[in-house]
Order: structure tokens, then sequence, then C-alpha cells
């Protein structure tokens, strides 16, 4: 549920707390009319304390004031021309209030946003599901920028430190001086005569005794400044490690989970832009950590003072390193992941980002970036850090590509649009195995340094995995392995380990995810599909699905061991269903017109509890890409007695010629869509409309199916078989198929 939905339902002193947010700078009439626009901006994407990010304020700042603009012109009526006129008043104000100061518009809102959702999750304590999560990932979000801000509080804190430091520091190296000038002068008085060296002597000494004590004490407070800057480093860096932890642990590898769930047709990752500003922080901090640590280092070679503190500067500066090492090769990622099934000779795109790339200055000297293609062995032997190089398994064509920087964006990122897998080499596969169950990876690979060639980084990263294929007749198999591989692979596999089995409703979960995509539906899969389809792959008759929660399915029951009495697999079958589908019959299953996944015992006790002429469609058992029509009517061998009729199926072919729609309209014996609704009223809308008349003569001629009433053409199950009786449709186009010089030839003979 929207966050304004449920503002506005607070009451009491939340109500009155939420009220005190708007006024003159922002009014409350904004918010609620641009509700949707407002929670839907990636405000946390913008540093506040950072003036470059201004331009990305002025942008959203604009498209504010022209999202109110827009509103305002769509009212209508009377009050709506009250509207209008406030609306277009709001949007002048707010841009001569912020034009100059958009970053102050950002920071305003973030601030209402953010205290509406604290307001809201303290209302309702978080009792819905949903509103549970949208707190709890609001709430990860307040997390992570408050560590954020304890960070630079603390490098603020430390740079203060430092610079009182190097004061200290630099008047402790001038009263040494002092103190070296004392002793030059008690020295150069052994040429005095006595008399004078008594007079001026003491003096002097006292004055080294003065300096020298001063020195002493100035020594171990400069020693203990040197500690206490060294363990205020060693806290940011432990804030640092937890902070870049939860960034690349958690956040980053659940947006990878997200981007290979995608590839079965699950929701888009989205959230990189959020993880970049992320890391860009964590970039700059580290940053000046480690400048903070170098400079530190530096005052301590000026003045070395014996104590632990070398050590300690070490350990810190070993530290950081790591530290931003780990941030630069971890966040060196796929941005848009090249296809999993992958077709040699065929040109392909993929785009890597380095999230950090901006921050850093890595694009004052372009990286390039190299695509190889490599086997799933050389990719374990590359996370072992085995010696890998020059190692591939085929030849990628324009597989190099410079990094480039966006300004607008601020994004480093190299798109190779025009890679091509010229050829590959397979490994020795073992038992049952094919080629379509062979695992490749795209290896992306690029050196940069930054701080002017101070470190130096060798950056690797694997696509998810891919399936490579010769002829398009593999495709659906490549498709199974790639579906099986990204539903269940674990976070941080050996390449590319899956399970041999898993649970039918997590497998139930990929297919509906699947299948929703394909077809474009938001219509999924319901209980009662996913038991046909239980029943299918386990060869039950139950139709409870309690009986298949715990039961679990093998990888070779899903795509290699053909299902019973059939010469294809589970997956071949569901997978041309969602081709057929797809291509034929989308606004249908979308309109509920189809049932599908019913067996034909099913349908014929469905339909014999209901008026003749009623008819249903449901997916073939013995087709792959099928679809029949089942409908009850009287048995013409016997008078008074129903029976439910089947048509032989009807595949990408058949529509390819007549519609689904227009051959229901041409049988004249189906009149209710089960269980009684008028065929017309479902089918009619998508009915091809008549024929215009003659044109230059000429009459278009037209396409009919007709099913003949004879039983002497059913087959042994009572179902009719227009192979064998000629569906008429078929027919002609064959006819109009043959070459125009056979036919004359024909004649002439």
């Amino acid at each position: 549920m929207a966050v304004w939905i449920q503002a506005q339902q607070l009451q009491g002193d939340a109500l009155h707390q939420m009220q005190s947010l708007y006024g003159q700078h922002f009014p409350i009439e904004v918010r609620h009319y641009l509700s949707q626009w407002l929670e839907g901006q990636l405000w946390d994407v913008i540093d506040l304390e950072n003036p470059q990010e201004e331009f990305k304020a002025k942008r959203l700042l604009d498209s504010l004031i022209q999202e109110l603009q827009n509103k305002a012109e769509h009212q209508v009526g009377e009050d709506g021309f009250l509207l209008k006129i406030k609306l277009g008043h709001y949007a002048s104000q707010l841009k001569s209030t912020y034009d100059r100061c958009p970053l102050e518009l950002v920071r305003c809102i973030k601030h209402i946003l953010y205290t509406e959702q604290r307001l809201v999750r303290e209302a309702s304590n978080s009792s819905s599901p949903v509103g549970g999560m949208m707190d709890s990932m609001s709430q990860k979000y307040q997390q992570i920028n408050q560590a954020f801000e304890e960070l630079r509080l603390l490098t603020q804190d430390t740079e203060n430190d430092l610079r009182k430091l190097q004061h200290n520091q630099e008047y402790f190296i001038i009263q040494y001086q002092e103190s070296l000038r004392i002793q030059a002068q008690l020295t150069s008085l052994t040429t005095l005569p006595p008399a004078d060296r008594q007079l001026r002597e003491p003096t002097l000494l006292s004055k080294r005794a003065t300096v020298e004590a001063w020195l002493t004490r100035e020594a171990n407070t400069l020693q203990k400044y040197r500690l206490d800057l060294a363990e205020k480093h060693q806290k940011s860096l432990q804030l640092l490690r937890k902070q870049q932890t939860i960034i690349l642990d958690d956040e980053l590898i659940h947006w990878k989970r997200r981007q290979q769930l995608a590839g079965n047709g699950g929701p888009p990752e989205g959230g990189l832009d959020i993880l970049q500003s992320w890391c860009e922080k964590l970039a700059e901090t580290i940053w000046q950590n480690r400048q903070q640590i170098r400079r530190a280092e530096h005052l301590r070679q000026q003045l070395p003072i014996p104590g632990p503190i070398e050590e300690l500067l070490n350990d810190l500066n070993s530290t950081i390193t790591d530290i931003i090492s780990a941030l630069v090769t971890s966040t060196f990622i796929i941005e848009k992941q090249p296809p999993q099934v992958l077709k040699t000779q065929t040109k392909f795109a993929a785009t890597v980002r380095l999230l950090v790339g901006g921050k850093l200055n890595v694009h004052m000297n372009p990286p390039q970036v190299k695509a190889t293609i490599i086997s799933e062995q050389q990719a374990k032997a590359l996370l072992k850090n085995e010696n890998t190089r020059n190692d591939s398994s085929g030849e990628i064509l324009n597989n190099n590509c410079v990094m480039e920087y966006h300004q607008a964006t601020g994004t480093l990122s190299a798109n190779f649009r025009n890679m091509s897998l010229k050829r590959i080499k397979r490994s020795d596969r073992r038992g049952a195995e094919s080629v379509t169950e062979e695992k490749f990876t795209i290896l992306f690979e690029s050196q940069f340094s930054v701080g002017g060639n101070e470190l130096v980084f060798q950056v690797k990263t694997l696509s998810l995995p891919v399936v490579v294929i010769v002829h398009g007749s593999q495709d659906n198999n490549a498709t199974a392995t790639v579906l099986w591989d990204n539903a269940f692979a674990e976070p941080g596999r050996v390449p590319f380990i899956v399970p041999d089995k898993v649970l039918w409703p997590q497998l139930c979960e990929a297919l509906n995810m699947k299948y929703k995509a394909e077809v474009q539906s938001n219509r999924g899969l319901s209980e009662e599909n996913l038991v046909f389809l239980a029943q299918k792959a386990f060869s039950s008759s139950s139709i409870n699905p309690d009986d298949y929660r715990g039961m679990t399915m093998t990888w070779s029951q899903f795509n290699r061991e053909s299902l019973p009495g059939r010469n294809f697999t589970f997956w071949q079958w569901f997978d041309g269903v969602m081709e057929l589908t797809k291509k034929h019959l989308k606004p249908h299953w979308n309109d509920g017109a189809i049932l599908g996944f019913v067996n034909k015992q099913q349908a014929q006790d469905m339909l014999m509890s209901k008026p003749n002429g009623t008819f249903l469609l449901r997916f073939s058992d013995s087709e792959i890409g099928g679809i029949t029509i089942a409908w009850v009517a009287e048995n013409p061998n016997k008078p008074g007695e129903r029976m439910v009729w089947n048509l032989m199926p009807y595949t990408t072919k058949d529509f390819s010629i007549r519609s689904l729609a227009d051959r229901i309209s041409d049988l004249n014996h189906l009149l209710f869509l089960y269980p009684d609704r008028p065929k017309d009223e479902v089918f009619s809308k998508y009915y091809t409309p008549p024929l215009s008349k003659a044109v230059d003569g000429y009459v278009k001629p037209q396409i009919k199916q007709v099913v003949p009433e004879s039983d002497s053409m059913l087959d042994a199950d009572g179902d009719f078989d227009l192979d064998d009786t000629m569906d008429v449709a078929r027919h002609v186009e064959e006819l109009l198929r043959r070459p125009m010089e056979n036919q004359w030839s024909g004649q002439q003979s």
C-alpha cells in the first residue's frame, strides 16, 4: 500500500505530526496529487553533501514541476477550474523557491517521506505483511543511511584530529629547532673567556632545561594523539567493513539474485542506482580515510617517536587497502546479462558497469574490457585462483570494449553491442548429459588504476550460465537447463552446481513465473492447474494439492526422461503449451476462456452435467503445443444418449491458417463456453470481420472449418480425426501452397 494512503489514516498526535511537515515550502496538496510520482522517485540516490549532485536534483525539480503542470491541465469542471489555478500556482512557487537550490528540495522531500514512513510504521506496528515488507525495506535503507552519517561524522572528526596533530607536530619541530639552537649556543660558550661563559651559561642551561622538559612532555602528548587517532581510524574501518558487508554481501547479492530470477521472468531487478550511490559513498569514505592514514604515516616519518604507532599504521594501511580492493572488485558487475541461450553465429549484447568508477576517477584513463567464453570447469579453476590465462572455450567476435563515462547518469560502463559467438569447443559429456545441458559463462575482465596508479586492480566477473546451441530446435531443451539453474542456484555456489532434485512447490513457483512472463499475462497458473501438472509429472490421479507438497522432482523427470507412453518430456510438453499460448491464445487465456490444464476424463465429467453444445478448451495430452475442443452432444448411434466429443488438437500450424475464435465461430454446434457463457459473448470481439465486396471483379476466397456429422469419422476414442476427415482450411492451404507450374502442367497433361 502506498505510504500516502496509509499516512492519511493516521490519527491524533501522529496526524498532527504528519500535517506539520507541510507548509509554504512544500504544500500538502502537491503531496496528495503527486503521491504516486513522489514515492516512485529515487531520492536516496542523491548525495546531499555533494554539490556535484545538483544537476540530478535540478532534473527532479523540473520533473516535479512538469508533473504538477500536467495534473493542472487535466482538471475539468467547476471544481477542476479552481484546482487547475491552485496547482499552477504551486508549480510556479516551487520553481521560484528551489530553482537556485534544488538540493534543498530533495532534502525537504526525503525528510517528509522518511517521517511519514516512521509515523505509519509506529501506528501500524507492521501488522500488515505488505506494510511490514515496506517498513522493513525503509528501515533497512534508514539504517544504511544512518551508518553513512555516522561514518561521515567519524571521518570529519579524524580529519580535525589529524589537522590538530599536524599543527602540534609543526610547533614541536619549531621548539626542537629552538633546543638545537640553544645547544649550539652552549657549545659556542667554550670559546669564550670564563667570566663571559659564567655570565651567559646559567640562562642558556635554564632555557634548555625548560625546552627539553616541554619537548619530553609534548612528545608523549604527540604519541598519545597518534594512538588516539589510530584507534579512531580502527573504529572507522570496523564500521566501514560492516557497512560494506551489508551493501556488497547482502544488497548486491540480493540484486544479483533478482537479476537471475528476472531471467526466468521474475520482476526487473531494479535498485542499481541506489546500490551505486551507496557504493560511491563507500568509495568516497574509504578513500578519505586512506588519505588520512597516509598523512598520519607521513607525519610519523617526519618525526619518529619510539612506540607501537608504526605497527598500528601499517595494519591500518593494510586493512584499508583490503577494504577498497574488495569494494572495487565486487562492484565490477554485469548490468545487462548476455542471453542465456546463446546461438552461434548470432549477434548478442551485454553491458558491464563499475559502480564506483565515477568516484574513483577511473574514467580519466578509460579501461578496456575483454569478453571470453569459458566452460564450467574453467570457471571453477578461475574462482580457485588457478592459472587459467588464455583459456577459453570458443571465439567471440567484437569482444573488446572501452568503458565510457556517462556524465548525465554518473555511470561508467562498457556496452558490448555486436558480439557474436563464432565457434564453441565442447567438453566430453558424461552419461545421459546432452549438449543442451552443458553450461558455459562469459568472463568479463579488465585492469585499471586509481589514485594516479597508486593502486592497480585486476577485475573479473562471470555472467549467468549460458547454454550454447547451433540450431533453433535445441532452444526448448536449453531453456529448461537455464530455467532450472536460475530457479535453484544457491548463492556463492561452485560454478554451476544446482540440486538434482527439488520440492514440487519450488518447481511450481518457477513454472508459474516463467509462464506469466512468456505469455505476458497477469493470469498465472492456479492451484487446479498445478495439480494437473503434478498428475502429469508424477503419473498420479490424486486431486489433493497437499499430496504433492512434500514430493520432489528430479532433473531427469523434468527434462531427460519421456513421460509414460509419450515421446516427449514434462518440460517439452509444458514449453509447447507456453509457445502456443504466447503466439495464438494470449487474449483468450487472459479472458479466462481457456481452462487448458484439464485431462480428457476431467473434461468429460465436467461437460456431462451441462446442456448440449457446451464446450471447453484444453491442452492436448498427446501432442506438444496442441489444444483441443471438447463438447457434449447427442450420440448418433444411441438415440437419447449423450457423449463428449473431442476435436483433433490444433497447433501453431492450424492457427496460422485460421484463428481459434474464427474456428469456434465456424462450428455451429458449439453454443456455450463452459460453464454457461454464450460463445459469441466470449469470442465475437476476436472474429475476423466479414469479407468486403468484390474488388476489380474478383471475389476473395474464404477459408472455413467444418466438422462432418457422420459417426464414421470418429476414431477409436470417439475423437474427430481432422487428418482423415479433411479439415477444409488445411486442404485449401495446401492447394494454395502448391507451385503454380505444377498445377498448370497437371492440367495440360
